[in-house]
């Protein structure tokens, strides 16, 4: 099955800011992605239905979904460890991020 990475406006603004080296490093972890390659985690609670994955410091929270035969990641939010998660589950509560998807 084809695999296609997608990546959210959170996420872009996120790799934006990056200096070019640390950039260099999250965009070939996050192209990793397509083979299933990396520190991959399920989360849970809350956060049930997305995964992470860990490029160094910083944590991409990600879906991985089945759309015409051809599966989806689509990169939602990155940020740095100490912080993304309690940022991501801000961002699904005030439903930005479902409104983020369906467009």
């Amino acid at each position: 099955m084809r695999t296609k990475i997608k990546i959210g406006p959170f996420a872009e603004n996120f790799i934006k800011a990056l200096s070019p080296s640390p950039k260099r490093v999250l965009s070939a972890g996050i192209k990793g992605l397509e083979k299933d390659m990396g520190d991959l985690k399920q989360l849970e609670g809350r956060l049930a239905g997305y995964s992470r994955l860990r490029v160094g410091r910083n944590r991409v929270i990600f879906k991985a979904e089945s759309v015409r035969g051809e599966r989806v990641i689509f990169c939602v939010f990155i940020n740095f460890r100490p912080v993304v998660y309690e940022l991501f589950e801000q961002l699904l509560a005030s439903g930005l991020i479902e409104e983020l998807k369906q467009n």
